[in-house]
Parts: C-alpha cells; sequence; structure tokens
C-alpha cells in the first residue's frame, strides 16, 4: 500500500481516543492473524481498539463500541471467509463506514479470501446476506445497508494475503504502515520531565539517533542543572514502551567515578550479581551478560572526563551495534563527547525567556495580577538565566513572599554579575537566593553540611542530624527528641526548597537518606567556601591516598571522606578547623601525636570504618569536641583517652572490639547519645563496668543492642573470656571471685533521669530489678529479654517502642517495667514462648497491651508441650475487646499451635488488623473462623501448614464485608479446595493478588461461583501444584470463566494443567503479562494473547514479572523452595 496517503483532514479537530479500531470476525481471525496484529501494534506504541465479539450476544452493537468506532483515527477490517455470517459484524462495518466518509480512514484486509467476492458478494459473502435477507430477523433496509457497507469496503485500498509468503510478513507489512501513517505522540511530562522548546529539539534529536543503525554512542552535554539527566531518562522510558529498547540501565559516574559501584548499579538492573569479585572479573561478567541480551540502552549519567569502559564492563560500540545496544552519556562539557567518541553530540540548550517564565509560574503557584508584582517576577525569572534547577529553586523561595521582598530579590539576583560563558554562576546565584531565603541559620548550615559527604551519596538522615548536633546546630530545643524532629522539619524544608532530593537507598537499609544534585553541591560548596569564614576543604570520594592539605589553610571543614588514604599525614591541621570527617579511609592507620594542635576548635571527628589502633594523646587537646565517631574501627584497643573529651556530646562505637567500655567513658558528663555494638562476628562486648553509665545524668539516648552484655550486676574479673566461650563454670568463679569489678546493672539505666531512647538487650529476665526508686520516663525503646540474637526490629528506627521476648512472657516483668514498657508497647514478639497454660489474651490482660500494633509469636520447639490454643475466651476474666490497634499478626513455628481461638472474641477485637500471617503451625487444619471476623484484614498469608484442609467455609454468618487485598497459600498443606462447602462470596470480592506455591492436593482452584466473586483480581502466581488440573472447577458444563481484571499470571511447575481432556478454562480480557514454564499442556499456536482471550498484547515469560510477585510472598518462600530442590 501507499504510506504517503494524507492522514483525514477531520484528525486535526477531533480528539481521538484510539489509533485504530481493529474489526474482525473471531471465530476466523482471534487466534491467529488479529491477535499477532494487535500485539505487534500495541508493542510499537499504536493504541488499538480490538473488541471482544465473543462475549456479545444479539445482533446490535453496544453505545460503548459505537464511541470507539467514533473516537478511532483509523480502522482495519480483516474480511475472512465467515466475516459476513455475523450480523454483529456487518452492523459494526455500517458504522464504520458512516464515521469515515474517506477511503483514507478505512483500510480492509483480505484474508484468504478473494476482493472480488467481497465487493460483488459472491461464494460465503453471498450466500451470508442471503440468509439474513430470508431469515426474517433483520429489515431489508438493513440488509442493503450491509450489502453497501461491503461494497464500499470492498473498493479501497488494502491488503490480499496472497500477495504475502507468510502471515508474519503480512503483519509485519501492515504494522510498518500503520506506524508511517501515525506520528506517536509521546507524552509532555513523565515524572519531573516537562517538556519545552528547548527540551524537545534535543529529545527529537537524541530520538533520532537512537534510531539511526549507524549510531552506537550519544552525548547529551549542557550546564548543570539544565535537565540532562531527566531528559534522557524519559527519553528511555518511551524507546522502552515503543520497542526500541528491551532493557534500560543507567550508572552515576561523578567526577571521581567508583567502578565498583557503578558496575553493581548496571547489574542490579540486569538482575545479576557481581558480588565477590575481583574489580576485572566484575567487568568480565557484565560485559558476557549484557553480550548475552540484545537492544539494551546503557545511560552513563554525569561523565567529566575520558572514561574507559571496558574497566566498567561496557562492551565496545563495534560490539554493542552487533546486538543492537546503544550508549548515551551526559556531560556539562561538550568536549567529552569528543574523546568518548560520541558519534552523535547533542546541547541541551536552556530554556528561552516564555518557557521559563512557564516553568517558573508554575513553581510560585500564585497569580501575578497587578503589573507592578508582573513585571518584578518576570525580571527576577529572568535572572534565573534559563536554567530549569534555578529557576524552580527562586520560585519556591520567594512564592509566597509579598512584593517587597520580590523586588529585593531581583535587586540582588541583578548584581550579582559573573562573567562565565558556561553559565555556571546563574545556577549558583539562583540557588544561592534560595539558601539567603532559608529560615534562619541553622537551616543553612544544615544545608552545607550536606556537601561533606561524596557525591551522589545517600545521606542518612540521622547522620546528617548527628554531624548538626555536633556542629552546634540546634541549641535552642531542650531535648534531642525535640532536636531531631526539628532536624527533619529542616530536611523537609530543604527538599520541598529543591534544595535535597529524596535518597535513592533509604528503603533498602531501613532509613531516610536524601541527596544533593550535583549541581546543587557545588553550590553549597562555594557558599561554605565564600560566606563559612574560613571555607570547606571536600575531597570526598576522589580516590586519594595521602593527606590533601596544608596546615596554614585555614578552612572550617574537612571532608577526606571514602578516599584510599593510608599514612599519617606530614602537618597538623589548623586551628580554626571545626569538622573533621577521614570516614571510610580503611586502610588509614595511624594519627600521629603532632596531628592536633595545642589550640583548636575542632567540634566534630568522624574516623569511622579506619584501621586505626590506638588515639594519640593529643586527643585530650580536643577540648570542644561535641561529637566523636568511632564506628567499625575493627583494629582499636583503648579509647580511655576519650574520657577527657567532657564538652562530649555524642560518641558513637558501632561494631565496637575493644571487649571492654573504660571507665574513665563515665568522666563524660555533658554526653547526650552514646551507641555501642559489638562486632558482628568477633568476640561480643561483655563488660561495661558499674557506676560508668550511672554517671552519665544528661545522657538521653543509649543505643546498646547487641553488646552481648550477658551477666548484668555481675563480677568481671576472672576468666576474661567473651560470652560466646565462657562456661556457667567460667562465670561461677567469676562471681565468687574477690574484689573484681562489678559489671553495669540494669537499675544504673532505670536511674538515668534524662533518658527517653533506650535499646538494649538483657540476656535474662530476672537481671531486671523488682523494684526501681523512681519510674523512668523512656519515651521510646527497643528492648530484648532473652539470651542475645540478632536484632528483631528496625535498629534505625529511633521512635520505636518494641519488645522482644525470647524464652518470656509478660508475666514474668515486674509490674514498674509494665507501667513504663509494655503498656507503651507497639511492637511485641515472642519467641521459644514457655508457660503455654497461658494464652494470648491472658498476656494482653496482665501487660495491657492496648497500644500494640505488630505481634510475632516464633517457636515453640519444646517437646513436652501439650496442644493448646493461641486465645481461649472461656477462661478470660476481663471484658471488653482485645487488641483493637493491632495491624499485623504473624504465627511462625508453633508446632504445638492446634487452634487460633476458641470460644467467641468480644465485638471490636482485632477490628484493625490487616496482616496475618501464619507459617509452620502444623497442627492448625483450619483458620476460617478467625479470619472471616476480620473486617479490615487485608493480607491473608498461611504458609506451610501441613495439615490445614481449607480457608474459608461458612460459619453459620456471612461477613458483612472483607477488604482482604492478597491471599497466599504456600507450602505443604492437606488443602484440596480452597473453600469447604458454600463459599463466604465476599471474602473473594475485594482480592486483588492470589499466589499459591506447592499446593500439591489442589486439583483446581477455585469452584466457579468462586471465580465469579473475583472481580478485582489482577494477579495471579501458581506454582509446584502437581496435581491441578484446572484453574476453575467444572460445573454445569460451564467451560469459559472470565477473570475480567487479571493482568499478570504466573503458571510454573504445573504437569498436569489441562491434561487430557481438560481445555483452557479461564479467558482474561486484561492479561498483559504472562509467565508459562514447565507446564507441558499449555501451548501457543498462535499468541499468547489469543490462548487467554487477551485484547491486549501479552508480554511472556518475563522473569521481572515471576520475582515481582514471588518476592511479594512471605519471606519464607525462598528459603521453603531451596529445602524442596
Amino acid at each position: 500500500m501507499d504510506a504517503s496517503s494524507s492522514v483525514p483532514s477531520s484528525s486535526a479537530a477531533r480528539p481521538w481516543m484510539y489509533d485504530l479500531f481493529l474489526s474482525f470476525r473471531g471465530p476466523d481471525t482471534r487466534r491467529s492473524i488479529t491477535s499477532d496484529l494487535y500485539d505487534r501494534l500495541q508493542k510499537r506504541g499504536i493504541k488499538t481498539f480490538m473488541d471482544d465479539q465473543d462475549l456479545q450476544v444479539g445482533d446490535g452493537i453496544s453505545s460503548t463500541l459505537i464511541a470507539a468506532i467514533e473516537k478511532s483515527r483509523f480502522a482495519i477490517v480483516v474480511l475472512s471467509e465467515n466475516y459476513a455470517d455475523s450480523a454483529w459484524c456487518l452492523e459494526e462495518l455500517t458504522k464504520i463506514c458512516e464515521c469515515k466518509e474517506e477511503s483514507k480512514g478505512i483500510f480492509p484486509l483480505f484474508y484468504n479470501v478473494d476482493p472480488s467476492d467481497v465487493r460483488h458478494r459472491k461464494r460465503s459473502f453471498g450466500e451470508a446476506l442471503n440468509k439474513h435477507g430470508s431469515s426474517g430477523r433483520h429489515a431489508s433496509e438493513k440488509v442493503q445497508r450491509w450489502n453497501d457497507a461491503l461494497y464500499k469496503v470492498a473498493s479501497f485500498s488494502g491488503w490480499h494475503t496472497k500477495d504475502y509468503k507468510t502471515d508474519r510478513e503480512l503483519v509485519v507489512e501492515i504494522v510498518d504502515f500503520v506506524c508511517s501513517k501515525i506520528q506517536l505522540d509521546i507524552p509532555m511530562s513523565t515524572g519531573d520531565f516537562e517538556e519545552f522548546e528547548a527540551t524537545k529539539k534535543a529529545m527529537d534529536d537524541v530520538v533520532k539517533a537512537l534510531k539511526d543503525d549507524k549510531v552506537t554512542a550519544i552525548g547529551v552535554y549542557g550546564m548543570g542543572g539544565v535537565g540532562k539527566t531527566t531528559m534522557v531518562k524519559h527519553v528511555a522510558a518511551q524507546s522502552k514502551i515503543g520497542g526500541i529498547f528491551d532493557y534500560v540501565i543507567i550508572g552515576v559516574v561523578s567526577q571521581s567515578p567508583d567502578l565498583t559501584k557503578i558496575q553493581g548499579t548496571l547489574a542490579d538492573t540486569l538482575g545479576i550479581t557481581l558480588a565477590g569479585e575481583t574489580e576485572f572479573g566484575r567487568a568480565a561478567r557484565l560485559h558476557t551478560e549484557i553480550m548475552r541480551r540484545e537492544k539494551i540502552l546503557i545511560i552513563l549519567d554525569d561523565v567529566w572526563m575520558i572514561t574507559d569502559l571496558s574497566k566498567i564492563g561496557i562492551p565496545s560500540f563495534k560490539e554493542l551495534q552487533e546486538c543492537n545496544s546503544k550508549v548515551v552519556l551526559t556531560t556539562r562539557k561538550g568536549n567529552v563527547c569528543y574523546v568518548m567518541k560520541c558519534q552523535a553530540s547533542i546541547p541541551l540548550n536552556i530554556l528561552s525567556e516564555q518557557d521559563s517564565w512557564t516553568l517558573f509560574v508554575r513553581n510560585t503557584s500564585r497569580s501575578f495580577e497587578s503589573p507592578d508584582f508582573y513585571n518584578v517576577a518576570r525580571k527576577v525569572a529572568g535572572e534565573c538565566g534559563g536554567l530549569p534547577i534555578a529557576l524552580i529553586a527562586v520560585a519556591r523561595a520567594l512564592g509566597d513572599k509579598e512584593l517587597v521582598e520580590w523586588k529585593r530579590a531581583a535587586k540582588r539576583l541583578e548584581k550579582s554579575q559573573f562573567a562565565n560563558p558556561d553559565h555556571d554562576e546563574d545556577a549558583f546565584k539562583c540557588i544561592k537566593l534560595s539558601y539567603d531565603y532559608l529560615k534562619d541559620e541553622d537551616y543553612k548550615s544544615c544545608f552545607l553540611l550536606c556537601c561533606l559527604f561524596p557525591e551522589d551519596y545517600d545521606i542518612p538522615i540521622e547522620e546528617l542530624f548527628r554531624y548538626a548536633i555536633g556542629k552546634g546546630l540546634f541549641r535552642d530545643y531542650d531535648t534531642i527528641y525535640e532536636a531531631r524532629g526539628i532536624a527533619h522539619s529542616v530536611v523537609k524544608h530543604l527538599k520541598d526548597s529543591s534544595l535535597l532530593l529524596e535518597g535513592e537507598f533509604g528503603a533498602v537499609f531501613r532509613c531516610e537518606s536524601v541527596k544533593m544534585h550535583d549541581a546543587v553541591r557545588d553550590t553549597a560548596m562555594k557558599i561554605a567556601k565564600r560566606e563559612d569564614g574560613h571555607g570547606f576543604l571536600v575531597k570526598a570520594g576522589w580516590g586519594l591516598d595521602h593527606w590533601s592539605f596544608r596546615s596554614h589553610e585555614d578552612y572550617s571543614a574537612i571532608s577526606l571522606m571514602g578516599n584510599n588514604i593510608r599514612g599519617p599525614p606530614e602537618e597538623s591541621v589548623s586551628p580554626k578547623l571545626q569538622i573533621l570527617s577521614l570516614q571510610f579511609n580503611t586502610e588509614l592507620n595511624e594519627i600521629p601525636e603532632t596531628f592536633f594542635p595545642s589550640s583548636n576548635e575542632l567540634m566534630l571527628l568522624d574516623l569511622g570504618d579506619t584501621s586505626i589502633s590506638s588515639l594519640p594523646q593529643s586527643f585530650s587537646l580536643l577540648t570542644n569536641l561535641q561529637a566523636l565517631f568511632l564506628d567499625s574501627c575493627e583494629n582499636l584497643i583503648d579509647i580511655s583517652i576519650v574520657g577527657k573529651l567532657t564538652k562530649l556530646e555524642i560518641l558513637t562505637m558501632r561494631e565496637y572490639p575493644g571487649g571492654r567500655l573504660p571507665r574513665e567513658i563515665g568522666n563524660l558528663t555533658n554526653l547526650r547519645i552514646l551507641e555501642v555494638s559489638a562486632t558482628p562476628f568477633g568476640e561480643a562486648l561483655v563488660t561495661i563496668p558499674s557506676k560508668v553509665i550511672s554517671k552519665l545524668h544528661k545522657l538521653e539516648e543509649l543505643y546498646m543492642l547487641g553488646c552481648g552484655i550477658v551477666r548484668w550486676g555481675c563480677k568481671i574479673d576472672g576468666c576474661g573470656l567473651g560470652h560466646w566461650q565462657c562456661t556457667d563454670e567460667d562465670w561461677r568463679r567469676k562471681i565468687e571471685g574477690q574484689g573484681g569489678e562489678t559489671n553495669i546493672g540494669f537499675d544504673e539505666l532505670a536511674g538515668l533521669s534524662c533518658l527517653k531512647v533506650l535499646q538494649v538487650s538483657i540476656s535474662y529476665a530476672s537481671y531486671i530489678p523488682k523494684n526501681v526508686e523512681a519510674e523512668p520516663k523512656w519515651v521510646y525503646f527497643d528492648i530484648h529479654i532473652g539470651e542475645w540474637e540478632e536484632y528483631s526490629f528496625n535498629q534505625q528506627d529511633h521512635n520505636s517502642r518494641s519488645l522482644y521476648l525470647r524464652g518470656y512472657t509478660i508475666s514474668t516483668l515486674p509490674d514498674w517495667f509494665i507501667n513504663v514498657v509494655t503498656e507503651k508497647t507497639e511492637k511485641l514478639k515472642y519467641e521459644n514462648w514457655e508457660g503455654m497454660t497461658s494464652d494470648i489474651l491472658m498476656e494482653y490482660d496482665h501487660g495491657r497491651l492496648h497500644e500494640l500494633e505488630y505481634l510475632r509469636v516464633d517457636h515453640d520447639w519444646c517437646s513436652h508441650y501439650d496442644a493448646y490454643v493461641l486465645m481461649n475466651t472461656t477462661r478470660r476474666v476481663q471484658e471488653g475487646p482485645v487488641f483493637e490497634k493491632l495491624k499485623e499478626l504473624h504465627l511462625t513455628f508453633l508446632d504445638h499451635l492446634e487452634a487460633l481461638c476458641v470460644g467467641e472474641l468480644p465485638p471490636g477485637s482485632f477490628s484493625n488488623l490487616k496482616v496475618l500471617q501464619v507459617y509452620c503451625c502444623d497442627r492448625i487444619k483450619n483458620v476460617s473462623k478467625f479470619v472471616q471476623r476480620l473486617p479490615n484484614l487485608e493480607k491473608l498469608d498461611l504458609n506451610n501448614m501441613r495439615q490445614l484442609e481449607y480457608v474459608f467455609k461458612c460459619e453459620g454468618f456471612e461477613p458483612e464485608q472483607s477488604k482482604l487485598r492478597e491471599m497466599h497459600l504456600l507450602g505443604e498443606n492437606y488443602v484440596k479446595s480452597i473453600c469447604s462447602g458454600p463459599a463466604p462470596r465476599v471474602m473473594f470480592q475485594s482480592l486483588k493478588s492470589l499466589i499459591f506455591y506447592n499446593c500439591e492436593e489442589l486439583v483446581s482452584l477455585f469452584a466457579s461461583d468462586v471465580a465469579e466473586c473475583l472481580v478485582q483480581l489482577e494477579d495471579l502466581f501458581v506454582e509446584r501444584c502437581r496435581w491441578l488440573y484446572r484453574v476453575i472447577e467444572a460445573v454445569n458444563n460451564k467451560q469459559i470463566t472470565v477473570l475480567r481484571n487479571l493482568k499478570n499470571m504466573v503458571l510454573k511447575d504445573l504437569p498436569m494443567l489441562y491434561s487430557a481432556s481438560c481445555t483452557v478454562d479461564i479467558e482474561c480480557p486484561l492479561l498483559e503479562r504472562l509467565f508459562v514454564v514447565n507446564c507441558p499442556h499449555i501451548s501457543f499456536s498462535t499468541s499468547a494473547s489469543a490462548y487467554f482471550g487477551s485484547t491486549k498484547p501479552v508480554q511472556l515469560n518475563d522473569s521481572q514479572l515471576y520475582d515481582l510477585l514471588r518476592d511479594g510472598t512471605s519471606p519464607f518462600i525462598g528459603e521453603y523452595t531451596e529445602w524442596s530442590r
């Protein structure tokens, strides 16, 4: 066909909903050419409407179908042998001809029929029309309209199967033709991306280069903050959607490239692991993995100089070309594109005056109605030099200010004149203006502290806060807790002002974090240098192997974080230095005596992750030091000199290897935060002398989880062994020894009047005193009672109220502890729970657990236990609802647990429970009565319950509502059917995700009446159910059940599914992604879309889908799978 035909003129006026309407006879072509054509069109970005005629009844077409025809730009009519047999198809064709008067909008596909047979109504077409006319069911006028429509469409230019060797060749021809007729519209905005004239030109050039087979390397250059990264990511996303690339992987290079980090980021995106290899080995593995795939777009962001890509593991440009892959790099310098041998160098220019104004107004969130205000605002926007990051920063800084402030800002910007051909100073002056409008000096200082960390570094907010306290910020607040709250508000304000970004890995490491845009970081360092009196020296992450400062250079802050410095410095630091960070210099093993001058202003010192073995005596000169970080100093032996730093407020010693905390620590009477933990694989810290911690009268926060203090209040002179090596006999000798020191007693912690946050582990509950002089006022706590073990809750959570009991119940704890701790506890975990004659309701009443939100009960492996129930309301004395605030309940490895509940729970009990997980509770046979009384349950996870017989049953009542969204049935069980007897239908109506794993007794997943309730089901995962024959139980000869909202489906290791006489029993019209592995009776003769009746293109066997749904299950599924293999 001629692809040069013009687009219908109506296209400019009509808002098209679809690019293309497909008309076809389902039984003839749905499972062949039509589905293949639809899939390929969708992958090329052509929005196509494909009607599901097989679900329609009657001759009249629906209003929805009519609207789709009217809102479609073009139509393709697939004229097959039995097309005219369908009155529905003929009505559809008539409507298409009415809506598209011009032949240029309708394209016929003559599929194994002769065009003349259609035009002159011969053979099957003539027979069909005669049959319609003589049936008496259709008026003669209607049959005549059908006759005219067939004649009309057969006269148009189209495609004929006889002209092509295969259907695939024909489909490729049609798709290319349609794409040439329709200019694909890329969305104007994706995330932070906003298209303007400058970005559109650069974007078009990048897209053109990506489509050019001769171009493998593309460079995009422009000044910092102009939007290079955002634009390139947007183009990459659209290219993947459009099918140009199958993979997009991104790595940040930065001024000081960290090859290991870059390799790791690229590998993570590809779903591979490079751990434990040399840099060369990692590169070789990454190279191999990239070459194994085709159509990969590799984005290297923020390149500053020539970089050897082979050292990262990126194949040569010639190799990439062979597998249809490309590289795009972004840089501030155009010459970098040249030295990196980019075949296309594309500038991203600053915004035009009008586009600058548009972006500026959008971010001020105000209107400028008065002429005076408008003129001043236009002037301010003009001073931003067309730089997006500057426009946004200034707009947000001034958004709520009055006119007088706007005038001042305009004058300040106007006076900031710099001669810089790269316009870097435009960014500086605008970001600085945003900085100047920060509320007070603490906000400004906190912002400047962020530039001490390496480029592109995720800065934990807690670490930033502790640096701020060390620097002397937030002094107007009485407590650390109040100051931390203000610090979080400051960080939020800095993010809202576009001066900080959200960190990328905070969720992974369970701590909140932030980042700095490199242009903002450059500005912060310039501000610090110009305004802080002595400036900052920041060479963090530069790869230095030597010291990089002179004593005569009066810096106020030096950050050499993340380098490879080994030997001691040649000179002492400046007396004016206030902050020194040497963190992550793992080869640094010595701090010389002459390093610190006798007179100095040092307030913060970070020696974390270094190899120093001792602290010099000159440490005693640091009389102004307020924060000292000695985390992960694995060789450090003696820190007693620290006791002379009497102004110290923060001391952190995570993974401290010393074995004993020196008594001199008691001299730190101004200490407000103390954090101590043992090395994870070395000798545990077991000795803290008594009357040391109790001297720290101003201590507000104490973090001691993992210290391994085994014998609180016992004598400690004797064997000198860590608790892993020390026997009970050794400890007896210690206790009986004469004149030895005594270990810290728990009553010392209870006596700290200022202590508000406590994280501590206690080996035996008997070490908790029965009485205390005054009840502590702990606001937040994470307390572990029982033999030391890995931490159970998030130690980064400073707002936690958590209690962990290993081998103990609340009934063993003293009353004062219940008042102070359990009444406030929000997270509670039991492990190796003894005293099973009690139940969790008695614990609830005795511990007054009214604030509990999270409960976990683990392990009852002792063989002498009899069977028991979790809750027995018949023995309860108190009245009223229980666990009203509980949101999550986890029961794991409870071998003797026979039932969840006996008796009726009081109304209102568990009314907020959202998650129920039961794992390896082998005696439980059903959970229906309890589960069906949880009105707000959203996730049900039943894992490896060997006696489980069913999940749901009508228990004499029908639940009024259910919010159940996810259900996981995993591991060994006796479940042959999800429901026993009639199903409580309401339990299924909100389900969005269902996962079945290793359910060997299941023959089918659902009865048909249950399946009809799954109206919101989107994800279905079924693996290793070896006797599963059908998805839907056959009832009343119903062959097909429609799962109308199912989008993602995994079918894996199902050897009997659809075997024998069973045929596919579900239709999924919205199915988008399908993973089918080791299901021998499922085969796609045409396409996955056709097999399951999807109207959408189905992406087949995407491992990311498998991983995504599998990772959403309980954490035990991976562990269980390994056992089963």
